[in-house]
C-alpha cells in the first residue's frame, strides 16, 4: 500500500488502518466514528486527504482543454475560484468526479479521486489534443481537510490571509503557519464548513503540528474517513466507486446541474443531449429508512410486492438521530420524493422514504 506523510502519525494515535485506494489510511481512532462525526458537526476536525491527486493544466489552450474534457462550464470561472465538474467517458459513463482551480486562463489546477489518479492521468493524456502542458503532481503534495463550525476561527490563527473574505468555492494561495504558498480552498466534503489546504508534502510535519497547537483551545481532533463517509452521506455527497462510476451518467446521477449543454461542446454530449430528451431509466434518490436499520451498498431495492427496483450504492445509520439513511439507483418511475421503497436486508422489506 501506499502511504501518506501523516501514516507514521495516524499509526501512533491509535487508528485503525486499512487500504483504501490503494493508501494505508485510518478509517477511525479510538474515539470512534460516531464521537468523530459529531466533533466535525460541532466543532472542528482534521482530515488527512493526502492521497488525492493533482494534475496542472498549463497553456493558451487550457480552457479549451477543460472544457472539452468536463461537462461543468470553465468558462464561468473567475481567478481564486473552483468549480465542481465530471469527466464522461466516451461511452455515457464518468471517468471521475473532481474539482478545478482557475489560477489564469493559463494556469488551471484538476484535484481528482485518490482511487482514479492513474485512470485519469492516461484520460487527460490521452485527450490532450489541445497542446497544453499536464503535470501530475499528487505524489508533491500533501492536503489536509480541517472542517466543522469552528474550523475559520482556528484557522485564522495561522494566517494573515482573511478566510472570513474567502467565499464558498473559493481559494487564496497565502502563507499559513509559517509555509508559503499554502492553497486555502473554501471547499470541502462534510457539509460542515471549512477549509481545504494543500501544500508540498516536506512541510507536512510542520502545518500538522501547527494546527494541534492552536487546536488545543478548540477540541481539534483528527476524523478518519469512517466519518468523513458518513459526514458526506449525511450532505448527499456522491462517492466514486459507490453513487457514481464509469456505468452511470451525470444526469442518472442527478448531475445535470453540472452538464452544460449550450455552453460548450464536450466529450458524450451527443450522447447525454439524447439521453436527456428521452428520459433515463434510472435515478439515484437519496432514502431515509422508516425502521430501525442499515442499508448497505449492494443491498437490493425493491417495490412494496418484492420486486426489485434497484441497489443501494451507500448506506449509513446516522449517529446523532440513529437513522438509517442511504442512496440508490431505482427505475424512475419509483425516484418521486416521498415515494416509499423497500430495502431488502436479510429477506426482510424495510421501508423507506425517499427525501
Amino acid at each position: 500500500m501506499k502511504t501518506t506523510p501523516y501514516t507514521a502519525t495516524h499509526i501512533a494515535l491509535g487508528a485503525k488502518m486499512a487500504d483504501f485506494a490503494g493508501f494505508n489510511m485510518p478509517i477511525q481512532y479510538p474515539t470512534g466514528i460516531n464521537q468523530e462525526h459529531m466533533i466535525v458537526r460541532n466543532g472542528v476536525g482534521v482530515f488527512d486527504v493526502s492521497h488525492m491527486g493533482e494534475f496542472w493544466v498549463k497553456g493558451e489552450k487550457a480552457l479549451d482543454f477543460l472544457q472539452y474534457i468536463t461537462t461543468n462550464d470553465v468558462s464561468k470561472l473567475d481567478a481564486g475560484k473552483a468549480q465542481y465538474t465530471c469527466m464522461p467517458n466516451g461511452k455515457g459513463g464518468i471517468v471521475d468526479d473532481l474539482i478545478i482551480y482557475k489560477y489564469s486562463t493559463t494556469k488551471y489546477l484538476m484535484v481528482v479521486n485518490a482511487g482514479n489518479i492513474d485512470k485519469d492521468w492516461a484520460w487527460v493524456n490521452e485527450h490532450n489534443t489541445f497542446g497544453v502542458s499536464l503535470e501530475n503532481a499528487s505524489d508533491r503534495y500533501a492536503q489536509l481537510a480541517v472542517q466543522g463550525p469552528k474550523a475559520t476561527e482556528m484557522l485564522q490563527l495561522l494566517t494573515d490571509a482573511d478566510l472570513s473574505a474567502i467565499p464558498y468555492y473559493s481559494f487564496r494561495e497565502w502563507s499559513f503557519a509559517g509555509v508559503q504558498g499554502v492553497i486555502l480552498s473554501n471547499t470541502g466534503y462534510t457539509g460542515a464548513g471549512g477549509f481545504e489546504l494543500y501544500f508540498p508534502k516536506e512541510y507536512a510535519e510542520q502545518i500538522w503540528n501547527a494546527l494541534f497547537e492552536v487546536g488545543k483551545d478548540f477540541g481539534l481532533a483528527p476524523i478518519g474517513l469512517g466519518a468523513r463517509d458518513s459526514l458526506r452521506l449525511e450532505k448527499w455527497y456522491c462517492l466514486y466507486g459507490h453513487d457514481i462510476d464509469d456505468t452511470t451518467s451525470p444526469l442518472e446521477a442527478g448531475l445535470g446541474w453540472i452538464t452544460k449543454f449550450d455552453a460548450k461542446d464536450f466529450i458524450d454530449k451527443e450522447f447525454l443531449l439524447k439521453q436527456k430528451a428521452e428520459g433515463v431509466q434510472r435515478k439515484l434518490v437519496h432514502f431515509e429508512c422508516q425502521e430501525r436499520a442499515i442499508p448497505r451498498n449492494g443491498y437490493e431495492i425493491c417495490d412494496a410486492e418484492g420486486n426489485t427496483i434497484g441497489n443501494v450504492t451507500s448506506g449509513i445509520m446516522l449517529p446523532n438521530t440513529k437513522v438509517g439513511i442511504g442512496m440508490g439507483y431505482v427505475k424512475t418511475a419509483f425516484a418521486k420524493k416521498e415515494t416509499i421503497i423497500y430495502i431488502k436486508i436479510r429477506e426482510k422489506l424495510i421501508p423507506a422514504k425517499i427525501v
